[in-house]
């Protein structure tokens, strides 16, 4: 990193050179504009074009004979990007499928529409303006869906409800997918960071935290799918346990992405991972018992899906105590209570 001496021109202005290679490689000459971000309150980014100008404006590809597949992938792949604007074009037209399918994936992502259409050209644009998006709020909402279904999919799973219905392991990856096209979007653009009302390593943690929580919604899917399978449930002393787990695993989750969030602090943090570490070890001593027991082999699965959501909210809770340490929230235990969606965290 070069250091240059700031000057001062005729007693008022603050100047500084630029770099002669940097300005070179980017065409930059005397008289020539460059554009200038004020990041914060400590970083002052120079930029050759307006970021309005970038790759992620406007993206134009040719469709030929791809398959319905990879079609979606492509449009999935540049909504992460972070495109505003994806242009589709096929020279001898689109299939029904091909249509079809660009119009499904475009339904799915939030924010996203099919505004033009021809038998040539399909565009397909991002409407949501990154002012209007809180991607803490987006990790509050991950961390609501992502527990209701735990919730619903455990006690479907000791028997005290039916296994749920409705499927909204779609809901958490729309919810991940947006959080993740913000993240791209920040790592290229500081506009997009600032609108956001965020620091890069704010974004970063959220982003992270946000994973995880999905890897928690799969979890919880995975859990469903054997309380639907099994033939026969747990007994009342294992169910009794699986409850029990199935709580503390949730609370490490909910504590975690609480500090996270901003929510709450170290002490936060530090009780999620002492809970995460207490909550494994049970855990794996029951997988041991369930091993030596002629019950429903698929229990095991659904209990290896429980101690991965135990790790899930370990990882959240790191991510928290780091993202804490680092805002200096350094509370004493009593002050230290997670902020909760309304569902306890159970």
């Amino acid at each position: 990193m070069e250091q240059r001496k700031i000057q001062q021109v005729g007693g008022g202005t603050y100047t500084v050179s630029l770099p002669k290679r940097w300005a070179e490689r980017n065409g930059i000459t005397a008289g020539k504009t460059v554009h200038i971000d004020v990041h914060g309150d400590e970083q002052v980014v120079i930029e050759p074009e307006s970021p309005t100008d970038d790759a992620t404006s406007r993206v134009q590809l040719t469709v030929a004979d791809e398959s319905p597949d990879r079609l979606e992938r492509t449009v999935k792949a540049a909504y992460v990007a972070g495109f505003e604007e994806l242009v589709l074009e096929a020279p001898e037209g689109f299939s029904f499928a091909q249509r079809k399918a660009v119009e499904q994936v475009a339904n799915v992502f939030i924010g996203v529409a099919l505004t033009a259409e021809t038998e040539t050209e399909l565009t397909v644009r991002a409407l949501l303006d990154a002012n209007e998006v809180s991607v803490r709020q987006s990790v509050r909402q991950l961390r609501f869906t992502a527990l209701s279904m735990h919730r619903d999919a455990m006690a479907a799973l000791v028997g005290d409800e039916e296994p749920p219905v409705a499927d909204r392991d779609d809901e958490a990856d729309r919810l991940y997918a947006m959080i993740d096209r913000h993240f791209g979007r920040g790592l290229s653009r500081l506009d997009e960071v600032d609108a956001l009302g965020l620091n890069r390593s704010e974004l970063f943690e959220l982003r992270a935290a946000a994973r995880e929580l999905e890897l928690v919604a799969d979890n919880a899917e995975t859990i469903g799918a054997v309380a639907e399978a099994v033939e026969t449930l747990p007994d009342a002393s294992q169910a009794e346990k699986l409850r029990g787990f199935a709580r503390d695993a949730r609370d490490v989750v909910e504590r975690g992405t609480a500090v996270v969030v901003g929510d709450g602090d170290t002490e936060v943090a530090n009780d999620a991972l002492e809970t995460r570490k207490a909550t494994r070890s049970a855990v794996e001593a029951l997988d041991r018992e369930l091993a030596d027991t002629a019950g429903d082999y698929r229990l095991g699965r659904a209990l290896d899906a429980l101690g991965r959501t135990v790790e899930c909210g370990g990882r959240i809770a790191e991510l928290g105590l780091r993202a804490a340490t680092r805002r200096g929230e350094f509370a004493p235990p009593e002050s230290a209570a997670p902020a909760s969606d309304g569902d306890g965290g159970r």
